[in-house]
């Protein structure tokens, strides 16, 4: 992970977070989904990460989400 990425949303499922990357990416912010969940139980969250720079930007369309 690149050092000026932030973490914008931590989620339980993955279709959350790749609803979120298609509305980032409609406003041209790039994200990283990284899938922290392990492969047993399938415990763990999914987080995506924008470049610093988009945080207030993503920040503020993730709040367009009910989850």
């Amino acid at each position: 992970m690149e050092k000026d990425r932030v973490l914008v949303l931590s989620v339980e499922k993955l279709y959350k977070a790749e609803m979120v990357k298609d509305k980032l990416a409609e406003a041209d912010v790039v994200c990283d989904i990284i899938n922290k969940k392990g492969s047993a139980f399938l415990l763990g969250e999914i987080e995506v990460y924008v470049h610093k720079e988009d945080e207030t930007k993503a920040l503020d369309i993730i709040k367009q989400f009910d989850f």
